[in-house]
Order: structure tokens, then C-alpha cells, then sequence
């Protein structure tokens, strides 16, 4: 008896068990069950957290400052690290660099020197920052010791800067404008949005005219207005704040027609009408019974606007209407992909733009996944 009592449950009764768990867990665990399985999802979900990390402790993973100048390195190729020498082990390092000019053209000619092998070393001193803007500290993630010999995995700029640091200080900006924007176009959206689906009427009428002529607004011809309008002398922290407030003025529209829409199919339900004959308010209706119910639509409808706030600052700082140099955004270092002697020349300075198409993608696979998981009547 005992030796039966150990046996392993049959296959019918796991099942059994999986379902009579799936009706009594909570919503939020059903939907991480079912976003588990979406894993082009769960792998942009990685992706992305990896991004902010990067971006957050860019001042520790990058090995330069995004501002740093070297007239000699510029337009250097990218750096390809290396483990092997002639056969040999030598641990991760990289070739040193002959410079050279044509004598036709005047082009800088960079050909790498395999006698010479510069090691790449972790937790390397280098230039002095605040960690998280609190602890000073000059430790780097990586680095050569080799002053004249630098690693530039994405190579450098015109001006010899290293882009790959630029790109990781660039991603704050970038990121940052798409949380930022949506969070304000959130809050817009999501209280004009209720008030146009609860109220319904002239309300909704007036709520979806401004909605139409904020939408129907041409926003190139406008943001060109406002960069003529803008001083140059401003603060560019300043620029940064007001175009991230600008974006978010222009792309609440989308989130308050969610909204809108799932109210209107909201304050019908029964236990919304049974919560009125209660006596609540209209407040409580709105923030205990009706918020919380579409709730998991609303993240999937904020995580797939965040993309869109992402395109709209840089496409912006690329044509010259948004963020300005010294600011690093993905939208300004791809200013220098315009030219194009200077693509041809040096492809790399494309880097921004797989970035940006990488993390785009990234939200709107992470936003799929959410949805079909918030699904109520998905498997």
C-alpha cells in the first residue's frame, strides 16, 4: 500500500490539477501563464531590460566619455576582439592600428598591425564619473591599458568620438523620452478617454472633435515652427523636457480611444449597473470596478505607444527639429548618417538606427504578447 501511495499521479490527474489551478488563480498569474508561452515575447521582455540596464549603468560599461575628441582616431572601423595569436591563447585583445593617408584621395587610411596586441582588460581605470550620480568612482567595465591604442567596438564619429559610448548614453535619452512621453500621454489619455466612454453624450462629442483636430494637426509643419521658435541659448535639458511634453500633448489621442471604446462596452455590465443601484459614486465606479477590468488592455495599448513616442523624438532630433547638440540621443547621432560621403566612408555611423529598429520591434513583439496573454477568452 505504501508503494502505491508514492506512485506518480497519472497524466490525467496532473491535467486535472493544471486546470483546477488555472480556476483559482488570480488574473494577473493567469495572464504571466499565458505570456510565458509567447516567446518571441519573453525574449523582446530580455531584450529590453537588458537595453535599460545598459542605458542606466552607461557610464559604467563604457569605456570613454560620449564627449571625448581624438583628431588622430577619426572614422576608425570598428574593433574586432580576438582570443587567439598565431594559435596561441592570448585572451580577449585587439590589433593595434597603422595609420596611413592616400596620397590621391588624402583619405585617413586605418590597416590593422598584427605585431602588436593591445589586451583588453575589465574593471579598468579611466575617465572619473558619479555612478548612478551618487558615487564617484573611475572604474569602467572594460578598456586597454594602452592609452594610444583604444577600443571602439562601433568604431568612432568625425570627430574621433567612440560611438559605441555615445550610443549607450544616446539610449538614455532615447528610452527615457518614450517612458517619459507615454507616461504623460497615459495620465491625458486615460482621463479624457474615461470621461468620453462613461458620460457618453455631448461629452464624448466635444472630447472626440479635439481628439479629430489634434490628430488632423500636421506635425512636421509644427515642429518646424516651433524650432524656429526655440532659442538656440536654451537649456538643452530643458528643450529635452519640453519636446517630451510636446509629444505626449500630440499622442494621447490613441490611448483615449482605447479607452473610450472599452468603457463604452464597460458601463453596461451588470455589476456596473448593480454598483449604481449600490449608490456609489461615479469616481469609485470608475477607479474600483471599471479601471481595474481593463487594466491588462491598458498595458498592452501603453507598451505599443512607447515605440511610437521612440520614432517621434528621433525622428525629430534627425531632421534637426527636436533635441540639439551636446545632447547624445539616437536621433542626434544619426544627424551624421545625412551625408552620404559619409556612409560611404564609414557605415558603422548607422549603428543608431539598427538600434532604434531593434528596440522598436522589441516593444511591439513585448505588446503582442501582452495582449493575446490579457486576452479573457485566449488558451
Amino acid at each position: 500500500m505504501a508503494n502505491e501511495e508514492n506512485e506518480t499521479p497519472p497524466l490525467a490527474d496532473q491535467q486535472t490539477s493544471r486546470e483546477g489551478r488555472s480556476y483559482t488563480a488570480k488574473p494577473w498569474t493567469l495572464i504571466w501563464w499565458r505570456f510565458r508561452k509567447h516567446k518571441l515575447a519573453m525574449g523582446s521582455l530580455v531584450f529590453l531590460i537588458l537595453c535599460f540596464i545598459s542605458a542606466l549603468f552607461a557610464d559604467f560599461i563604457s569605456p570613454y566619455r560620449p564627449g571625448d575628441i581624438e583628431k588622430l582616431n577619426t572614422f576608425v572601423p570598428p574593433a574586432s576582439i580576438h582570443f587567439f595569436h598565431e594559435g596561441q591563447y592570448q585572451g580577449p585583445f585587439i590589433y593595434g592600428l597603422k595609420r596611413s593617408r592616400d596620397p590621391e584621395t588624402a583619405r585617413v587610411i586605418y590597416e590593422r598591425d598584427t605585431s602588436k596586441i593591445v589586451p583588453v582588460n575589465f574593471f579598468v581605470e579611466g575617465p572619473e564619473y558619479e555612478l548612478l550620480g551618487l558615487f564617484p568612482t573611475n572604474r569602467h567595465l572594460f578598456g586597454t591599458a594602452d592609452k594610444r591604442n583604444k577600443i571602439n567596438i562601433l568604431g568612432t564619429d568625425s570627430l574621433g568620438r567612440d560611438l559605441f559610448t555615445r550610443l549607450l548614453y544616446g539610449a538614455r535619452v532615447t528610452l527615457s523620452a518614450g517612458l517619459i512621453g507615454v507616461a504623460f500621454s497615459f495620465v491625458i489619455g486615460l482621463a479624457i478617454g474615461s470621461m468620453a466612454g462613461y458620460y457618453g453624450g455631448v461629452v464624448d462629442s466635444l472630447i472626440q472633435r479635439l481628439m479629430e483636430f489634434i490628430r488632423s494637426v500636421p506635425t512636421i509643419p509644427l515642429w518646424m515652427g516651433l524650432a524656429a521658435a526655440l532659442p538656440i541659448a536654451w537649456d538643452p535639458l530643458f528643450v529635452y523636457v519640453l519636446i517630451t511634453l510636446i509629444l505626449a500633448l500630440i499622442g494621447w489621442t490613441h490611448l483615449a480611444r482605447v479607452v473610450r471604446g472599452r468603457f463604452f462596452a464597460l458601463r453596461n455590465e451588470d455589476y456596473i449597473l448593480a454598483a449604481r443601484l449600490a449608490g456609489a459614486s461615479e469616481y469609485r465606479i470608475i477607479t474600483r470596478h471599471m479601471l481595474p477590468a481593463m487594466t491588462s488592455y491598458i498595458i498592452a495599448a501603453v507598451t505599443l505607444a512607447i515605440p511610437e513616442m521612440i520614432l517621434g523624438e528621433t525622428a525629430l532630433s534627425f531632421l534637426g527639429l527636436g533635441l540639439r547638440p551636446p545632447v547624445v540621443s539616437w536621433g542626434v547621432l544619426l544627424q551624421d548618417a545625412q551625408n552620404l560621403r559619409s556612409i560611404s566612408l564609414a557605415p558603422w555611423l548607422l549603428s543608431p538606427g539598427i538600434a532604434i529598429i531593434l528596440v522598436v520591434l522589441a516593444f511591439n513583439f513585448l505588446g503582442d504578447g501582452l495582449r493575446d496573454a490579457a486576452d479573457p477568452y485566449g488558451r
